[in-house]
C-alpha cells in the first residue's frame, strides 16, 4: 500500500532534459526555460530568523535568491548583492522580501573591483543597523574545453569573485558579528570532484571549503558559527552564462544518482538551518546538497 504522504525525490521537481539555451552576460533567471524554483510560491517560514539582518552575495537568482526568500519568510531583513545588469531579477526578490514585511536592500556591485566587498557590508550595516547573517554565495563559473582556452585574466577574475571577495567581506564584517551570528559559504561538489572544463572554478571551491573550516576555528571563541553548503548540479543562471560547454545544457544533472538537476529551493532549508538557533551546535561543517554525489575526497 502506497503512502500518499511520501514524495519520490527523483521526480519531485523538473526531471526532463533541459531545452538547449544560452544567454549573454549576465544571465537572468527570468529568461530561463524552465524558470528555476527558488521557493517563490512554496517556501513557508516559521519565524526562525525573527529580527535578524542578513547579507547575501549573489542574492538575485539561484541559490542566493532561494536563501533570500526563505530568510525573509523566517523574519529577517535581507540585503542582496548582485552583479550590475541583473536588476530585473534583483527587483523581483526585493518585492518578495518586502511582501513579507521585511526590509530589503539592493546592492549592485562587481566583486572583481577592490573595495566592493567591503562596501556591501558597510551599506548593509548602515541600512539595517547591524549584520547577523553573512551568506557568501556569489560566483563566476566559465567552462573552457582546454587549458589553452583558459586565460589568466579569467583565472584572476574567478579567484577575485569566488574566494578573495570572501576574505574581504569577512574582514569587513568581523566587527559587526556578535555572538549568535552566522557565516555561510557556498562551495560546491566541484571542491571534491573537480571537472576539467571548470579548473579555475573548482580550484576556488576547494579554497572556499578550506577557508570555511579554518574560519570556523577562528570564530568559534567569538560565538560566531561558520559553515558551508556544497551544491551539486543546481539549475541556475550560472549554467547558461558559459557555465557549461556547448551542447551540455540538455543533459545537465541527468547523471546524478537521483537522475535530475536540483532546484535552488531544495537548498533553502539548509541555509536556514545554518543561520538559525536550530543549528547552534553546528560549525566547521560542509553540507552537501548534491542529488547523491559524494563530497568527500
Amino acid at each position: 500500500m502506497e503512502n500518499s504522504h511520501l514524495t519520490d525525490p527523483r521526480n519531485k521537481y523538473y526531471a526532463d532534459k533541459f531545452p538547449e539555451q544560452e544567454q549573454n552576460t549576465p544571465a537572468l533567471q527570468s529568461k530561463m526555460e524552465p524558470r528555476p524554483d527558488c521557493g517563490e510560491e512554496s517556501y513557508k517560514g516559521y519565524n526562525r530568523l525573527e529580527g535578524r539582518n542578513a547579507l547575501i552575495t549573489g542574492g538575485d537568482s539561484g541559490m542566493g535568491r532561494a536563501a533570500a526568500i526563505a530568510y525573509a519568510r523566517e523574519g529577517a531583513n535581507v540585503a542582496i548583492h548582485f552583479f550590475p545588469g541583473e536588476e530585473e531579477d534583483a527587483n523581483e526578490v526585493k518585492e518578495l522580501i518586502e511582501k513579507e514585511g521585511r526590509k530589503a536592500l539592493l546592492l549592485p556591485y562587481d566583486l572583481r573591483e577592490d573595495g566592493a566587498a567591503t562596501e556591501i557590508v558597510e551599506k548593509t550595516v548602515g541600512a539595517f543597523g547591524g549584520l547577523d547573517i553573512l551568506v557568501l554565495n556569489a560566483a563566476q563559473q566559465i567552462a573552457r574545453p582546454s587549458l589553452s582556452d583558459l586565460s589568466m585574466k579569467q583565472v584572476h577574475d574567478t579567484f577575485k569573485v569566488n574566494i578573495i571577495s570572501m576574505f574581504e567581506s569577512v574582514k569587513a564584517a568581523e566587527e559587526h558579528l556578535k555572538p549568535g551570528s552566522a557565516i555561510i559559504t557556498t562551495t560546491s561538489v566541484q571542491s571534491f570532484n573537480p571537472s576539467e572544463p571548470l579548473m579555475d572554478y573548482a580550484s576556488t571551491k576547494g579554497a572556499i571549503s578550506n577557508f570555511t573550516v579554518s574560519l570556523s576555528s577562528y570564530f568559534a571563541s567569538k560565538g560566531v558559527r561558520v559553515n558551508g553548503v556544497a551544491p551539486g548540479p543546481i539549475w541556475t543562471p550560472l549554467q547558461l552564462d558559459n557555465g557549461k560547454l556547448e551542447g551540455q545544457v540538455p543533459e545537465f544533472g541527468q547523471n546524478s544518482p537521483l537522475g535530475r538537476a536540483g532546484q535552488p529551493v531544495e537548498l533553502a532549508p539548509v541555509y536556514v538551518l545554518l543561520a538559525s538557533d536550530e543549528g547552534s551546535y553546528i560549525t566547521g561543517q560542509i553540507y552537501g546538497v548534491t542529488g547523491g554525489q559524494p563530497i568527500d575526497l
